[in-house]
C-alpha cells in the first residue's frame, strides 16, 4: 500500500479480506497485531478490513511500515491466519530548495564584462534528490542590475557573471546579490538567498592574492602577517619593560624597609689611617658613640687631661708644717675633679700619722714582732717536725741581722 506523507487522519488506504474454507463459512473478524504498530499509526475496520491511518506520517521519519494483519474465525477464535502488509509513504514538496553552502564569492579589480566568478548549485530536502530539478534567477527577471547577474546553466547549477568591470576595493568592497532558486515538483516552491561578493586583489592569471581593505595602505612588501607580528612583538617588550620596572620598585621597597631594621647599616665606615698607638689626636672615639647618649661638658677619657683643665687650689708650701693638710687638699681636688680619668698613678708621702687606731703599719715593727716568734715547741711535736723548726730558726736569724742594718741606716 502506498500513501503520501502528512496525509489526514483517518484516510483509508487499503483494505485486506479473508474467506472461511470450511462448509459452514464462518464470518470474519479482522486485527491488527499490536507488536508490529506499537505507535498505533493505523486502524482497521474489524468487519470490513479496510486499513486507515490513525497519526500523520512523515516521509522523511519513516518512509516505510510493516505491519501485521490477523483473521479470526467468529465460530472458533482459535483458528486464525495472519498477513504482512507493507505500507509506503510517498513524499510531498514540503521543503523549498536552498544554496547547496554557504559560497564565498570574489571578483577581482581586474574583471571583466561577462565574466562567470562564480558556480552555484541548490539542494532540497524532499525526495527523491535525484529526480529533482532546480532554476535559478534574478529576483526581477528582465531587468538587469548594474553589477551582476544569474545565469543559469540548465542542470541545476548556476553561475554568476558580472556586468561591468572596473572593481576597486577603495571605492566598494563588499556586494550583496539575491538568487531566486525553484524546484520542479507538483507543487511548486521557491526560496531566495543571498550571495556576498568581495572585491579582492588578483595576479595577472586571475588567482587571489588578498581580499583585504587594509593591505591597500600597507608599504610594498610587507604582509599581513609580518605587521601582525612585529606589533605583537612590541606588545612583549612593552610588557616586559613593565614587568622589570614594577620588580625594581618592589626590590627598592623592600631594601629601604629592611634597613631600617638591620642594625649593620649603622656602622660608620672610615677610611683614614691613624699614626699609630703613640697618635692620639688623629682621630676622635666620641664619634661612635650613640649621639642620644652625648652629653656637653663631658672630656675625654682616651687622652691624659691636659693641665689647666680644670682649675685647682693652690699646692700648699713644702715648707709647710701641716702636711696632713696639704695631703688632704689633694686629695679633695683629685675626688673632685671629674675630668681626670682614674688614670693609676704612684704618690710618695715620707709622713706617717700618729694616734692611729690600728698602731702602726710599719714594716720595721712587723719585723720586730716576727723576731720575737718561739719556733721551739715545733720540736716537740715529733721528729717530722724537727725539720720545719730548723728552717724557721735561721729564717728569724737572718730577719733579726736585716732588721739590725735598717735600724743603723735609719739612724744615720
Amino acid at each position: 500500500m502506498d500513501v503520501y506523507e502528512d496525509t489526514p487522519q483517518g484516510t483509508i488506504i487499503g483494505a485486506v479480506t479473508a474467506q472461511d474454507l470450511d462448509a459452514g463459512n464462518s464470518p470474519v473478524r479482522y486485527s491488527i497485531d499490536w507488536k508490529s504498530d506499537l505507535d498505533s499509526f493505523f486502524d482497521i475496520d474489524p468487519v470490513r478490513g479496510t486499513i486507515s491511518t490513525n497519526e500523520l506520517l512523515d516521509r522523511e521519519s519513516i518512509a516505510q511500515h510493516n505491519i501485521s494483519v490477523v483473521a479470526t474465525k467468529v465460530n472458533n477464535p482459535v483458528l486464525t491466519s495472519r498477513v504482512a502488509v507493507t505500507v509506503h509513504v510517498l513524499d510531498i514538496n514540503e521543503f523549498p530548495p536552498e544554496l547547496a553552502m554557504p559560497y564565498e564569492t570574489f571578483v577581482c579589480e581586474s574583471a571583466k564584462v561577462g565574466q562567470v566568478i562564480q558556480v552555484i548549485s541548490a539542494r532540497d530536502q524532499d525526495l527523491p534528490q535525484a529526480g529533482q530539478r532546480f532554476s535559478f534567477k534574478s529576483p526581477q527577471e528582465g531587468v538587469k542590475t548594474k553589477n551582476f547577474t544569474i545565469r543559469d546553466f540548465g542542470n541545476n547549477t548556476a553561475g554568476v557573471v558580472t556586468l561591468r568591470g572596473g572593481f576597486k576595493r577603495r571605492s566598494q568592497e563588499i556586494y550583496h546579490l539575491p538568487v531566486v532558486i525553484e524546484d520542479g515538483g507538483l507543487q511548486m516552491l521557491s526560496s531566495t538567498g543571498t550571495l556576498t561578493i568581495r572585491v579582492c586583489g588578483c595576479d595577472t592569471d586571475g588567482s587571489l592574492l588578498t581580499c583585504s581593505a587594509e593591505a591597500i595602505f600597507l608599504p610594498v612588501g610587507l604582509s599581513t602577517g609580518a605587521l601582525i607580528a612585529i606589533l605583537v612583538c612590541i606588545v612583549i617588550l612593552l610588557v616586559i619593560m613593565v614587568l622589570y620596572v614594577g620588580v625594581r620598585r618592589q626590590k627598592k621597597k623592600e631594601t629601604l624597609m629592611t634597613s631600617k631594621e638591620d642594625i649593620r647599616d649603622n656602622v660608620i665606615h672610615y677610611d683614614d689611617e691613624g699614626g699609630g698607638e703613640e697618635d692620639t689626636h688623629a682621630f676622635d672615639m666620641g664619634t661612635l658613640r650613640n649621639p642620644k647618649v652625648i652629653k656637653e661638658n663631658l672630656f675625654r677619657r682616651d687622652v691624659k687631661p691636659e693641665l689647666g683643665l680644670c682649675p685647682r687650689r693652690p699646692i700648699a708650701s713644702q715648707n709647710s708644717a701641716d702636711i696632713s693638710n696639704f695631703i688632704s687638699q689633694r686629695l679633695q681636688e683629685h675626688d673632685g675633679d671629674t675630668s681626670a680619668p682614674p688614670y693609676d698613678s704612684l704618690a710618695t708621702y715620707a709622713y706617717e700619722g700618729e694616734g692611729s687606731v690600728a698602731d702602726s703599719l710599719s714594716s720595721i715593727e712587723s719585723l720586730k714582732g716576727e723576731m720575737e716568734e718561739d719556733y721551739d715547741y715545733l720540736n716537740e711535736w715529733g721528729p717530722r717536725f724537727k725539720t720545719l723548726a730548723g728552717i724557721f730558726a735561721e729564717r728569724s736569724e737572718s730577719q733579726s741581722d736585716v732588721t739590725s742594718s735598717t735600724t743603723t741606716e735609719n739612724k744615720y
